[in-house]
């Protein structure tokens, strides 16, 4: 079976421009020609455009995928696996990096006993500060806020790893119920629900469930918490709400 160019530009969401490019620089020439003259690509051109597109979305440049693809020493299967490491690797840098920003923005002041030089080490390249006007300005006459200067004010170091480590734990618990198929209303998702809110009462602030609701539309109404619950699994942002608040309601008599 072969496909068009429009086809295949469909298929993996780039322009039929970026497929008259590749095959020009000989990247990814199309099996096939019609009668016409017009392009036609088998499965083994899809599968060696994944490649590339894989490749591409982790930063090599086309000339770099190129020898990499037609390494006579190379097999699907390595590829794969280099892949699969390199995209681990990744997705673990942004799992951190997402629960620093969670916790700048959950009204909390991070590192107040960390030098400049420690808190880069805890939380990545990500600078835990940063929301800290935006946070004083929304909460900051709140009694959350109050209690969570407070709580954190002692934080060591190694507090705010353990911490850090813990709160991503949940979320990729969360993530892994999701990936069963459970729904948000399902037991298992809303013991993970009740998890998280445990967790923010006993490290930041007593967090009722009311409190927690509001965080979970939250998540979901503001851009960047979307990004990041949906970096841990796309679609985690609406399933983290969804499991909030039904554990919220389960609570109501």
């Amino acid at each position: 079976m072969s496909y068009s160019v429009g086809q295949v530009a469909g298929y993996a969401g780039v322009t039929v421009r970026t497929l008259h490019h590749y095959d020009g620089i000989g990247l990814l020439a199309p099996s096939e020609r019609s009668h016409a003259g017009h392009r036609r690509y088998n499965d083994a051109d899809l599968d060696r455009l994944q490649q590339i597109l894989f490749y591409r979305e982790l930063g090599f440049p086309l000339d770099e995928v190129a020898a990499l693809l037609d390494d006579p020493a190379a097999d699907p299967r390595a590829h794969l696996r280099r892949q699969h490491e390199l995209l681990t690797a990744r997705i673990e840098k942004l799992q951190k990096m997402a629960a620093a920003v969670e916790q700048a923005m959950e009204a909390r002041k991070m590192g107040i006993n960390l030098t400049p030089e420690e808190k880069f080490e805890v939380f990545g390249d990500r600078d835990p500060d940063q929301y800290e006007d935006e946070v004083r300005e929304r909460w900051g006459s709140t009694d959350a806020y109050r209690q969570s200067r407070e709580r954190t004010a002692s934080y060591t170091k190694e507090d705010w790893k353990r911490v850090t480590e813990e709160f991503d734990g949940i979320h990729r618990s969360m993530a892994d119920v999701m990936a069963t198929g459970a729904p948000a209303d399902s037991e298992a998702a809303m013991d993970t629900a009740e998890e998280h809110r445990l967790f923010i009462t006993r490290s930041y602030y007593d967090c009722s469930h009311e409190m927690h609701s509001c965080l979970g539309e939250m998540y979901v109404s503001d851009p960047r918490f979307t990004a990041m619950y949906d970096t841990i699994r796309p679609g985690l942002a609406v399933y983290m709400r969804d499991a909030i608040k039904a554990n919220g309601a389960r609570q109501t008599p």
